[in-house]
């Protein structure tokens, strides 16, 4: 019989035990990375939720237990570069240094245009690569083309893996609005290559001459008529002159995307979806999961970044609020004020009335000092503590500020314990690391160790 996974404590708080993950369903990142097949790791989410960070912190730790890694971000803002000491990141991979360990780690940014360069340089002739650099047309495309930063972050991974360089490549994926775009590029730029309107523009080009521009005129002159009037005649030219240039690489295009896809799929790559203890970015999470397993693309687990957590979680929200109130009721602190004032007071009718006479009796002060403090118990108990409970109202403030701000912690963490239960009810099947938050941002290797540490639980 396969044995229960482990329970939380009835005992323990409710506080603690919304902190814990079952041992069966934490991420073992460590095992991960020190797995030698595992060749890829794909940090993917929405944006804002730390892609860069954990892929980097991924990355520094694998190559501190032994791993020679490139880490491959497409995040435009230079994070990466400044946490890991590097002057610049660029497409080329550039070495870490003082990684501790016996491995190496490299990191590059990727350059979608100059990606683009290289490729056409690659697989065209001089002159035809030549022509195409030139060509307007392909500059505004390789410069910021819908979906092309996500197929040239497809084409640098097939690179990276080609050369074997590295025994780990670590992707951080583009923050684009769907971080799945990464996995929808090679499809989407067959469907484009293998489209009506390439094909089309192709034709005159391969008929050639006078032929092929009385086939334009004749067979598509709706089409030219309105796109010559939308783009303009240069532009048109400048389309139907890249695609006659580009029409030996098409294939090699498809070939290189598909390729690329089905190595994502291979047992050697890991996902890691990542995502922060939020509804929205949770939501995106879930669909994440979902669509990876509709790919049949590996997933490792979800990274849960910047959980909050409390150094005195036993103390509850509402236990906190009320002392809160309490302090700040004014009506308390004066009671206690006028018992202090009034046992002494001339306004206090049982301690008023004439001054005794016979003082012989009475013992001299340091008799009565030391009679009063070890012998003679005090007629009400609350005179003594009296003087310590008129504390400061600035102090008491202060505290009851104190109190509240707990007060607001706690809802956090259960508003928190509540999204990651949603998300673990609908994929129990999914293994999690939490990352406890950082009091600050990550700026350094130190604080991509820490987020490593954190990682590894």
């Amino acid at each position: 019989m396969t044995p229960e996974p482990a329970r939380t404590s009835d005992a323990a708080p409710a506080s603690d035990a919304a902190r814990t993950l079952d041992a069966s369903r934490a991420l073992d990142v460590d095992a991960l990375i020190d797995d030698r097949r595992t060749r890829i790791v794909v940090c993917c989410g929405s944006g804002g939720v730390g892609k860069t960070t954990t892929a980097a912190a991924i990355g520094l730790r694998a190559a501190e237990r032994g791993r020679k890694v490139v880490v491959l971000t497409i995040d435009p803002a230079r994070r990466l570069a400044q946490s890991m000491g590097i002057d610049r990141l660029d497409n080329v991979p550039r070495r870490v240094k003082e990684v501790e360990g016996d491995g190496e780690l490299h990191a590059m940014m990727l350059d979608m245009k100059r990606t683009f360069d290289e490729i056409v340089e690659a697989h065209a002739d001089k002159e035809r690569a030549a022509a195409i650099l030139g060509n307007p047309f392909y500059q505004s495309l390789s410069a910021g083309f819908a979906g092309t930063q996500e197929y040239m972050a497809m084409e640098k991974l097939g690179q990276l893996r080609s050369r074997d360089e590295w025994d780990l490549i670590v992707v951080d994926t583009p923050p684009s609005r769907s971080a799945l775009d990464f996995l929808d590029a090679p499809k989407r730029l067959g469907s484009f290559l293998d489209g009506k309107l390439i094909r089309l523009l192709m034709a005159p080009a391969k008929v050639g001459g006078r032929a092929g521009m009385k086939f334009l005129n004749v067979g598509m002159s709706m089409m030219t008529g309105a796109l010559g009037k939308l783009l303009g005649g240069p532009l048109l030219r400048d389309v139907q002159t890249f695609v006659a240039a580009m029409d030996t690489m098409f294939g090699g295009f498809r070939t290189r995307a598909d390729a690329t896809y089905r190595l994502l799929q291979a047992p050697g790559t890991a996902f890691l979806v990542v995502a922060s203890p939020e509804r929205d970015a949770l939501r995106e999470a879930a669909y994440f999961v979902e669509r990876l397993a509709a790919d049949d693309m590996p997933l490792a687990g979800l990274v849960l970044n910047r959980v909050h957590g409390s150094g005195a979680a036993q103390l509850s929200a509402e236990r906190a609020l009320a002392a809160a109130e309490n302090l700040e009721e004014s009506g308390i602190v004066d009671q206690e004020g006028g018992k202090v004032g009034g046992r002494n007071s001339s306004d206090n009718p049982a301690t008023s009335g004439p001054a005794p006479t016979e003082t012989s009796e009475l013992p001299e002060t340091s008799e009565l000092s030391e009679t009063s403090e070890l012998s003679e118990p005090t007629a009400d108990p609350s005179a003594a503590a009296a003087p310590s409970a008129a504390a400061d109202p600035s102090v008491e403030r202060l505290t009851a500020g104190l109190l509240r701000l707990h007060a607001e912690r706690m809802q956090l963490l259960a508003r928190e314990q509540r999204t990651r239960d949603r998300f673990t009810a609908l994929h129990p099947e999914v293994a999690v690391a939490e990352v406890a938050a950082l009091p600050g941002d990550v700026h350094d290797l130190a604080g991509l160790r820490a987020i490593g540490d954190r990682l590894a639980g």
